[in-house]
């Protein structure tokens, strides 16, 4: 018999586990519930009924992610040893209680602002980003500073979080069993507790543990970051560094349903001779425009003023598509633009396994035919090692705030303002030699959406706060484009503007899961004069093809993207989302979460997405799944083989 003389805590260690994990859940299960209140706005055409949906299909990967963070605490407090009862053991395992519960709701609220620019919750790379990115950390009080509130209702949630779990504690009481039936029923809760352990991480008793593309199960794709949880989509995708090669056609098929593959041919479709044209070309890259900021873009909204007055009149003068972002950051944006890579994996590219890999771009092609090439961004150097991107995409230089060398026109955040750094741009630009690629990616239009103080004030201010900052570096355009229009080389250049993602949305058809990667595209040549609106779907990585269809360039290429300025290709976007594919063709999108189709859309008739055809015209979901699986496969393969040029 164990003695009675001493007071034994063996009595409830499993009901202080089970109420704790209550506890836990129930904090946990509050945080995403704030997550809705914070973005109700977000998530238009919902009904009541598909709120509480939400709340019902989440407790899945609620459940998952708590189990998760509190193994070492669930182990600690069901392990069957003798020193459980010590009250350093308990500490200790109260520690890991505590810490892992609160990154859980932390990176939660994070995630309440996070996502409004992302569209999604938080993932594994988040580490690498910020690990990446000097700047992420230096901004982190003013984040705090901006969003007080969510700071300030974070400790109190953490302060009622630890108030109610304090609240349960072991419970000192004799214990009077033989000492082989009291370690036998401690081995039995042991084992038992470990199996619903497992259980619940993997989600179910199903063949695989559930992950983030699970989620398209219960709800559509653009409701997924309302049912899923930040520290399940953080934890689910951590380490996942690589892609996983694909199937599903052979090679023949393969390439008759899509190639990446853009012959010469394809490529000299403007002119009747096969003449290189050695222009000048200027590619700008504008922060966060999204396509909802530009009034010329937006005259079905009757009397839309919009936040870009230069570039509305630009737009007067310009060949204009129906463009889409390949991904939602900068980091994702930058390599669709310059070297035709979309973002289709959970990593992006730059910080991928992948970025060594030998790619075309925009530098490296021009650098060949004898262009001097220059990244520009005032971002101080090393942001998103955008400067170890620019060097292996061939550009001969990379100019940040460290070259710009004046301090005085820090913005105090990010990097220099928009409008100095465009005069400096254009007076290094004027001082190169031709012909030059230059690129040119503004910043001003990020959070903290600062304004120089002498213009503060002179901006109209709209529903969105980044829209002031838009008019701001539309200023800075202008201002750029009567500088540089007075210059020798203005007339011989091709000037390209977009934008490296969007921003976050007001007007409804902006938040569903095709407006929110609507940005420009716009092809500006100051010696044509005709102005075309074009219907044609574009994307950023078609930017590459079609510049060097307007320089008739005259040897093959592989490209993600296509020719615009080529009728007789298809033409579609395609982007990647919360493990979720959505392939942008003609007037419908289709989603395809990898095996299978799950949505269909015609944005023409429903611009809000509404309305899912899946079953109703099964015929074309299986002519764009074709598509979109090719295109997949393409890109696995060939990302994971190293196989992104062409041997001629």
């Amino acid at each position: 018999m164990i003695s009675t003389n001493k007071k034994q805590l063996a009595g409830n260690y499993y009901s202080v586990l089970l109420k704790r994990l209550l506890v836990a859940f129930v904090f946990m299960l509050a945080s995403r519930l704030l997550f809705f209140a914070f973005n109700f706005s977000n998530f238009s055409g919902a009904s009541l009924w598909d709120w509480l949906w939400f709340v019902i299909a989440g407790i899945r990967f609620d459940i998952s992610a708590l189990f998760a963070l509190n193994g070492i605490f669930i182990l600690l407090m069901v392990l069957p040893i003798p020193w459980r009862k010590n009250r350093f053991y308990l500490g200790f395992a109260n520690l890991f209680y505590y810490m892992a519960n609160t990154v859980g709701f932390l990176v939660n609220f994070i995630d309440i602002i996070y996502a409004r620019f992302t569209q999604k919750r938080m993932t594994g790379d988040i580490f690498d980003y910020v690990a990446n990115d000097e700047s992420t950390m230096s901004l982190l009080p003013q984040f705090v500073v901006d969003f007080w509130y969510l700071f300030l209702l974070f400790l109190f949630f953490e302060g009622l979080f630890i108030y109610f779990s304090r609240k349960i504690v072991l419970r000192k009481k004799p214990l009077h069993l033989p000492l082989f039936s009291y370690y036998a029923f401690q081995l039995a809760g042991f084992l038992i507790a470990i199996f619903i352990t497992v259980i619940a991480v993997r989600g179910g008793f199903q063949l695989k543990p559930i992950n983030i593309i699970t989620a398209g199960q219960y709800v559509e794709a653009r409701y997924v970051p309302l049912v899923l949880n930040t520290p399940f989509t953080i934890m689910k995708t951590i380490g996942q560094y690589g892609l996983k090669q694909v199937r599903y056609y052979d090679d023949d098929t393969l390439n008759r349903i899509y190639t990446p593959v853009l012959k010469k041919q394809d490529i000299q479709v403007l002119y009747g001779d096969t003449a290189f044209r050695p222009n000048n070309v200027v590619l700008i890259i504008m922060e966060s425009l999204s396509r909802e900021h530009i009034g010329a873009l937006n005259k079905q909204i009757g009397n839309y003023p919009g936040f870009t007055p230069f570039l509305d009149s630009l737009i007067g003068h310009s060949v204009v598509f129906n463009g889409f972002a390949n991904g939602k950051q900068s980091i994702e944006g930058i390599p669709a633009v310059i070297s035709s890579l979309p973002s289709l994996m959970n990593r992006p590219y730059i910080i991928s396994p992948y970025a060594g890999n030998k790619t075309y771009s925009l530098a490296g092609v021009l650098k060949e035919k004898g262009y001097h090439t220059a990244f520009y961004h005032g971002g101080t150097n090393g942001t998103m090692d955008f400067d170890g991107f620019a060097k292996m995409a061939g550009f001969d230089s990379y100019i940040g705030r460290t070259e710009y060398n004046n301090e005085a026109d820090w913005d105090g955040n990010w990097g220099i303002f928009d409008e100095p750094f465009f005069r400096f741009f254009a007076t290094e630009v004027d001082n190169t030699r031709q012909p030059f690629f230059a690129t040119l990616f503004s910043l001003s239009a990020h959070h903290p959406y600062t304004i120089p103080t002498k213009h503060k004030n002179k901006f109209r201010k709209g529903e969105l706060e980044i829209q002031e900052a838009v008019m701001y570096a539309d200023f800075s355009l202008r201002e750029l484009f009567q500088t540089i229009s007075k210059m020798e080389w203005y007339s011989n250049t091709i000037f390209i503007i977009t934008a490296d993602h969007t921003s976050e949305a007001y007007l409804p058809e902006y938040r569903t899961r095709l407006g929110m990667y609507r940005i420009p595209i716009i092809f500006f040549d100051p010696g044509e004069g005709n102005p075309v609106i074009s219907p044609v779907t574009a994307s950023q990585v078609d930017i590459m093809p079609s510049v060097l269809s307007l320089l008739n360039y005259d040897h093959s290429i592989l490209s993600f993207g296509n020719n615009l300025f080529n009728r007789e290709q298809d033409h579609f976007a395609v982007n990647h989302l919360n493990g979720i594919y959505q392939l942008i063709s003609d007037q419908y999108i289709l989603e395809f979460d990898g095996a299978k189709s799950i949505g269909l859309y015609n944005f023409d008739t429903d611009i809000l997405l509404e309305y899912n055809l899946i079953d109703a015209d099964r015929e074309l979901a299986v002519e764009l799944e074709k598509l979109i699986k090719a295109y997949i496969q393409q890109y696995n393969n060939r990302m994971v083989e190293n196989k992104l040029t062409l041997v001629e």
